[in-house]
């Protein structure tokens, strides 16, 4: 009995320290990096806007607490008393994101950030690319200048999930009807023109330049909008469609992988080559 109760505690231990292995593999990159002084800025204040959406219950004061050299345009998805809210709740952030552009468009500032409303840790910011999953960290290390010479850049670098082959080979969410139906069909008016894979990093969180932005005309934007709102699939499936296609609305390829440690030295100037 002995025997086995030590063999088990050995069994154990081993797990463990495998899972701890895999944890500071995983996540090392940000334990190297120090804490950002909280004065660091970049781009001209009022010239930069952060657009969110959120649920009535969620707090969203890390915004103007934390990032508040940044206008901010935080959308409830289901109150609409709320000051800023959108028409239903459905395709997650999408709607939120839609109606600021639709709302500005002729207005925009220099640079759009679109983030989730969640501030940090793993449980809801695992997709997050900083110490503890942390958005003010993100937003306060970008680099803006980049942002304008790429026009779009996903604020995440990681390819999973996303960017790898079984992730987009093909897409599950944006099938060629789905394609179709968000953005219509090629130059020739056929299917041809379709790309059979689709995707980029997950999870919704971008940048995207004014100049971007108006590379469309306000018509597809509004038609993106009434797309979400009509469309039968339910709130998540919707949104998922969005979150792997905002890279081709806004001037990607249909597969936009950009190699991360590059990402994160252009992006967020982590350029010491350890991921």
């Amino acid at each position: 009995m002995a025997n086995k109760y030590k063999g088990f505690l050995i069994v154990s231990t081993i797990c463990l320290l495998l899972l701890g292995y895999y944890q500071f593999t995983e996540y090392r990159a940000w334990w190297s990096f120090p804490l950002y002084d909280d004065g660091l800025r970049d781009g001209e204040v009022g010239d930069k806007v952060i657009i969110m959406a959120k649920l009535a219950v969620e707090d969203t004061s890390w915004v103007a607490e934390h990032l508040s050299d940044w206008q901010h345009a935080i959308y409830t998805v289901n109150d609409p008393f709320s000051r800023l809210h959108t028409s239903t709740n459905k395709g997650h952030e999408s709607l939120a994101y839609l109606t600021y552009i639709i709302s500005h468009y002729h207005s925009l500032p220099s640079t759009l950030l679109f983030l989730h409303a969640h501030r940090s840790g793993r449980r809801r910011g695992w997709h997050t690319d900083a110490w503890d999953w942390d958005n003010v960290r993100s937003v306060k290390s970008l680099n803006l200048s980049y942002v304008q010479k790429e026009g779009y850049v996903n604020l995440r670098c990681n390819w999973k999930p996303g960017c790898r082959p079984q992730d987009y080979t093909p897409n599950g969410h944006v099938s060629k009807q789905i394609w179709l139906e968000v953005l219509g069909p090629g130059s020739n008016g056929t299917e041809d023109e379709v790309p059979e894979m689709v995707g980029q990093p997950c999870c919704a969180q971008f940048a995207v330049s004014k100049m971007q932005v108006k590379q469309r005309p306000l018509e597809d934007y509004i038609s993106y909008r009434q797309w979400v709102l009509d469309t039968e699939l339910e709130d998540e499936k919707s949104g998922r469609v969005m979150e792997f296609l905002w890279h081709v609305i806004f001037g990607k390829g249909a597969v936009f992988c950009p190699e991360p440690s590059a990402c994160y030295c252009n992006l967020y100037g982590r350029c010491d080559g350890v991921l």
